[in-house]
């Protein structure tokens, strides 16, 4: 993503009112490091939260942790679990949640390059499911793409309605 592009996010979340806070687990911080890039990113940049281990997700996001054991971290719920609780524990209006399998092995039953990505807006979460190619950095540096890609996409249409 271009600072250009992510600039105009930045932009565009701060003129809507919106603020943002980021629940990584796969991608490890990189979403929030890739938005503080751009001066300005404190505007809506609220925090976030790195969560590797599902002890985190439970404490610091909220996560149940009987969702975990039935589904193991790599799950949508999860993924919305952990984008809710990034704006319960920063009061950011979005969050985006990143977790999946990096590999070099899969994870859970999950095959290397399965990722869920979420936001939530609001109290109402949705997540997506990919499945990215490549090694290890590139299925990260895909799932940072399309989760900058997504809150691109909410901050517009929350912009266009005035939320």
């Amino acid at each position: 993503m271009t600072e250009t592009r992510l600039a105009e996010l930045i932009a565009s979340a701060v003129s809507a009112g919106l603020t943002v806070a980021t629940a990584e687990s796969l991608t490890g911080g990189m979403v929030a490091a890739t938005l503080v890039q751009v001066p300005g990113a404190s505007g809506m940049l609220q925090g976030g939260v790195v969560a590797y281990q599902n002890e985190v997700k439970e404490r610091l996001l909220g996560v149940s942790a009987a969702l975990l054991e039935s589904n193991g971290a790599v799950d949508p719920q999860v993924a919305c679990a952990m984008a809710l609780g990034a704006c319960a524990a920063t009061g950011a209006r979005v969050g985006i949640s990143t977790t999946g399998v990096a590999g070099p092995e899969p994870h859970q039953g999950k095959n290397v390059g399965t990722v869920y990505i979420a936001v939530a807006l609001d109290g109402e979460a949705q997540s997506y499911e990919y499945h990215f190619g490549g090694d290890r950095e590139m299925i990260r540096v895909q799932a940072v793409q399309e989760a900058i890609s997504l809150l691109e996409q909410v901050i517009r249409c929350a912009g266009e309605q005035k939320l």
